[in-house]
C-alpha cells in the first residue's frame, strides 16, 4: 500500500477470521519494522509470537480482570447494562470491543512486544508526573507493526491492558527479568470490511505554530 493510504485506514480490527497468519508474512513484517528509531539506536524490543491456543487462552484470561476494571472506570460496563444505551452507535461500538475481549484467544496470533528496561532512553523520571518518554523507543517499532500488517491486508489490535498482568506474562512466557511488557497486538484476517478512511481530528485542532494556541 501506499504509505499515507495504509496510515489513514489501519483500523482496530475487533472481529476475526481464524485462518493462520503465515510464518513468512510475519517475518516480512518484523524485517521492515525493526529500522523505527530507538533511543540510542539500542533497538531493545523484542517480540514473542504466541499461536498456541492454550497460551493464547491463558493471556486472554489474564487480560479480562483488567479489561473489566477498564469498562467499569470508562463508563463502558454501564452502557452495556442499558438495552438504550446499548443499541445506539457509540453503544454498539462497546459491545463489539468487549465481544473482541471475550473471544480475544480465537485471534489466532498474539504479538507480545516487549522492552528491555537497560535500552530505555528514560529522560523524564525526574518530572512532577508519570513517566512516558521511555516509550519513545518502543512504540515506533509498534507502530511500524501495525502498518506493516496493514500493507499486507491483516487486521490489527493493539493493547496495552495487558501491561497490569506482566507478573503472569513474565511467567507463562519466560520473560527474563530485565525485560518489561509493551504492548499486545492481536493479528489475523479481518473478517469485516475495511473502512474507506478512519475518522480523525482535524489538524488545526492538534497542531499550533510557536506557541501553544496559536494556529498553525
Amino acid at each position: 500500500m501506499d504509505l499515507y493510504e495504509a496510515m489513514r485506514c489501519a483500523p482496530t480490527t475487533r472481529r476475526f477470521r481464524s485462518d493462520p497468519v503465515a510464518g513468512e508474512v510475519l517475518l516480512r513484517v518484523l524485517e521492515n519494522a525493526r529500522f523505527a528509531p530507538s533511543g540510542g539506536n539500542r533497538q531493545g524490543w523484542r517480540v514473542i509470537a504466541v499461536r498456541e491456543a492454550q497460551s493464547r487462552r491463558a493471556l486472554r484470561d489474564l487480560y479480562q480482570p483488567h479489561w473489566r476494571a477498564y469498562m467499569e472506570h470508562t463508563g463502558g460496563a454501564a452502557v452495556l447494562a442499558d438495552p438504550g444505551l446499548a443499541e445506539a452507535p457509540a453503544g454498539r461500538r462497546v459491545k463489539r470491543a468487549d465481544e473482541f475481549a471475550e473471544r480475544m484467544h480465537e485471534v489466532p496470533l498474539h504479538l507480545v512486544v516487549c522492552a528491555r528496561l537497560g535500552d530505555l532512553a528514560i529522560v523524564d523520571t525526574g518530572l512532577d508526573r508519570p513517566s512516558i518518554v521511555g516509550g519513545a523507543s518502543i512504540y515506533p517499532f509498534v507502530q511500524n507493526i501495525l502498518l506493516g500488517l496493514r500493507a499486507e491486508g491483516l487486521g490489527a489490535a493493539l493493547t496495552t491492558l495487558l501491561a497490569p498482568a506482566e507478573p503472569q506474562v513474565r511467567r507463562l512466557l519466560q520473560i527474563p527479568d530485565d525485560v518489561v511488557l509493551a504492548a499486545y497486538v492481536l493479528v489475523g484476517h479481518r473478517d469485516e470490511p475495511w473502512p474507506a478512511r478512519l475518522s480523525r481530528k482535524p489538524v488545526e485542532e492538534f497542531a499550533f505554530s510557536e506557541r501553544y494556541g496559536e494556529a498553525l
